[in-house]
C-alpha cells in the first residue's frame, strides 16, 4: 500500500548562492531532485529559527509552491552567541580575511556553526525546521575564501576550507542538518 506523497520529486531551493547549492545537491543526491530559484527575500530580524521560519513562509508564497530554504549562523560564545542570523551583514563588512578580529579582545575564540533548513510545502502550510550544529573556533583565515566564512572557522585542526569537500560534509553544520532532512525526505519522496 503506497503512502500519499508529501513532497514532490523536485523541490525549489531558494539560494542564489552557487556554491551553497552544490554542496546541498551532493548531499542531497539520489533523494529528491532540486531546482534553484534566486528570490530576493525580506529578512526579519530574530533567532534563527524565527528567520529562517519567516523566510520559508515569505518564499513558498513568492514562488506559489514547495520550497526548501536554509539560513546558516555563526555563533561566537565570547559575545554570547552573535552574530548569530546575522553573519551575513558582517561577512560584507569584514570579509573571511578579517572576521576573526571580531574576537581579538576576548580570550575564548570558541564559535558554533548552526545551519536550519525549512521546507514548506506552499502558501499557508505548515514549516517544518531542521537543523545542524558544529563546535569549533574562529581562527586567521586558511585556504579558500571563495565560500563564506569557511577559512575561518576550524574544527578539529582544520579550516572547513582546509578539508575535501566529501570529509567537510559529513562533520559541517550543514551537512547534519541535511543528514536529518534527507531521513525526513526519503520518508515523503513520491520515488
Amino acid at each position: 500500500m503506497a503512502l500519499e506523497p508529501v513532497v514532490p520529486r523536485h523541490l525549489n531551493f531558494i539560494t542564489g548562492n552557487k556554491n551553497k547549492l552544490a554542496e546541498v545537491q551532493a548531499i542531497l543526491d539520489g533523494v529528491i531532485e532540486l531546482r534553484s530559484q534566486n528570490v530576493d527575500l525580506v529578512e526579519i530580524q530574530g533567532t534563527v529559527e524565527q528567520v529562517t521560519t519567516d523566510k520559508c513562509r515569505r518564499a513558498a508564497e513568492a514562488i506559489q509552491g514547495p520550497v526548501l530554504v536554509e539560513d546558516t549562523c555563526l555563533c561566537f560564545k565570547a559575545m554570547n552567541d552573535l552574530p548569530g542570523p546575522y553573519i551575513k551583514w558582517f561577512m560584507l563588512a569584514l570579509g573571511p580575511l578579517e572576521l576573526h578580529k571580531m574576537l581579538d579582545g576576548f580570550e575564548d575564540k570558541s564559535a558554533q556553526a548552526v545551519c536550519t533548513f525549512a521546507y514548506c510545502a506552499g502558501p499557508g502550510q505548515e514549516v517544518l525546521l531542521f537543523q545542524g550544529r558544529t563546535d569549533g573556533k574562529l581562527v586567521p583565515s586558511r585556504g579558500s575564501t571563495v565560500f563564506g566564512w569557511d577559512s575561518c572557522f576550524e574544527y578539529d585542526g582544520q579550516t572547513y576550507a582546509e578539508m575535501e569537500k566529501s570529509e567537510k560534509n559529513k562533520i559541517s553544520h550543514r551537512g547534519k542538518a541535511l543528514e536529518k532532512l534527507k531521513e525526513w525526505l526519503a520518508r515523503k519522496v513520491d520515488i
